[in-house]
């Protein structure tokens, strides 16, 4: 299984053609009736039954009037515009400046969350982050997205948003890659702190902090990193975009590799051996 962010949003539109397929076929309706039915070019019709194109709304009110299926239009507009904004462009939301881009890492979300489960393969996580490796982030991402330079206001936010660590009645289970405490962002000073913020994090006890390291048998590779927030929704960034997942049967996806996932990590004295293994090598 891959966890790469394009393959969830193709996969939701897929999902979508592939309901309108099944209406169609209940109707006894070809792909060319339908398509000279709505006013559409056949080929079309094929496009978005196989997710390759986005239908609109009037496309699924005219299909659904053909099909006579309009009980279901409003749950299918419905799935449309989930589906639709499933993508939130970072470079829309990065006009106003990095602190700006939160995509699903907003406060709400934290605060109605109570079982954050996060999966990183190259980055240590923002609510575990330091203020110094966040700022080493935060800038080659302005420099790249060239966006205004709020360095120091997007790094406060980012800041803000740990506190949620230490109130009350939530819990946070989390599984690096070893390759995460090898990847540098910064000088060696600010990783070593970074690390430093990590051993300090495996004490808490509503924290659990898995480490696979890179040398061990495994099921799976998790293709890039995502976070669970209870069983409402799977959060994955790219360079361009934030994807937000909420089908239900995809949720179930995240979570069974997420568990695959825990089982080739290492917990407690492994976990804070192999951390204190990669500072040994930073002062080297």
């Amino acid at each position: 299984m891959t966890t790469g962010p394009a393959s969830s949003a193709q996969e939701a539109r897929r999902a979508l053609g592939s309901r309108l397929r099944d209406i169609r076929k209940a109707a006894g309706i070809t792909i060319r009736q339908l398509g000279a039915e709505t006013g559409q070019h056949f080929t079309r019709v094929s496009k978005i039954e196989n997710g390759v194109q986005f239908p609109t709304d009037r496309d699924i009110s005219a299909w659904c009037r053909v099909c006579a299926a309009v009980d279901q239009e409003l749950d299918l507009v419905a799935t449309l515009r989930a589906v639709d904004s499933a993508y939130l462009e970072y470079r829309r939301q990065s006009r106003a400046g990095m602190k700006r881009v939160l995509g699903a890492h907003t406060p709400e979300r934290y605060m109605a969350t109570k079982v954050f489960r996060i999966y990183e393969h190259n980055v240590i996580p923002g609510l575990f982050q330091t203020a110094e490796y966040t700022a080493a982030m935060l800038s080659f991402w302005i420099r790249f997205l060239d966006t205004p330079n709020d360095l120091e206001e997007a790094v406060a936010v980012r800041m803000d948003r740990q506190g949620v660590l230490y109130r009350g009645g939530r819990r946070f289970v989390a599984v690096l890659e070893e390759q995460a405490l090898r990847t540098w962002f910064g000088t060696a000073e600010v990783q070593a702190g970074q690390l430093g913020r990590l051993l300090e994090l495996l004490s808490m006890p509503n924290i659990s902090l898995g480490i696979i390291p890179l040398m061990t048998e495994r099921e799976a590779v998790g293709s890039t990193g995502f976070w669970i927030f209870d069983d409402a929704m799977v959060a994955l960034e790219t360079p361009t975009a934030g994807i937000q997942v909420t089908q239900p049967a995809e949720l179930a996806m995240y979570a069974r590799m997420f568990e695959v996932l825990k089982g080739a990590a290492v917990y407690g004295r492994d976990a804070r051996a192999l951390i204190l293994q990669v500072l040994s090598e930073l002062d080297g």
